[in-house]
């Protein structure tokens, strides 16, 4: 059964990139357990990035739980997004949005803003991230507003 659940978002993740046009990755830095510098050097939008979050194409809500009352129905196979930013700084935040898999080889979250040493991925989605770099940076804006 995991290992459905695992191919289900690994595809739909894959899958899901029609918010991200094709576009040459932002050059970033891993600095330990982060990425401190923003991907597009400017702050992102709290409101784009729970749009973004709640948005069923980006499976966040596949996984995760958190203060979304709108949505029925929310996962629970990783961690509530209830006070991710008190939790993580934006740093953190943006490395496990990127790819999380530096931090976990083993996650089941998928690389959002990688391109490079992913498999299974359709023909169609080759060399594309799931989300941009704006996209990136406005759902590290929301979930720091996610405090308590």
């Amino acid at each position: 059964m995991m290992g459905r659940i695992l191919l289900f978002v690994a595809a739909v993740a894959l899958g899901s990139t029609s918010g991200a046009a094709q576009e040459a990755l932002a050059p970033y830095t891993v600095a330990g357990e982060t990425i401190p510098q923003s991907l597009t050097g400017k702050p992102g939008d709290p409101a784009s990035g729970r749009a973004i979050v709640v948005k069923r194409e980006n499976t966040c809500l596949l996984c995760h739980s958190g203060p979304f009352p709108e949505q029925r129905f929310q996962g629970d196979l990783s961690p509530n997004l209830k006070g991710t930013g008190a939790r993580w700084s934006e740093g953190e935040l943006r490395l496990r949005l990127v790819d999380a898999s530096r931090l976990n080889p083993a996650t089941i979250m998928p690389s959002y803003y990688r391109v490079d040493g992913l498999t299974r991925v359709a023909p169609a989605y080759q060399g594309k991230p799931v989300l941009t770099a704006e996209q990136i940076e406005d759902v590290v804006a929301y979930l720091m507003t996610l405090k308590d």
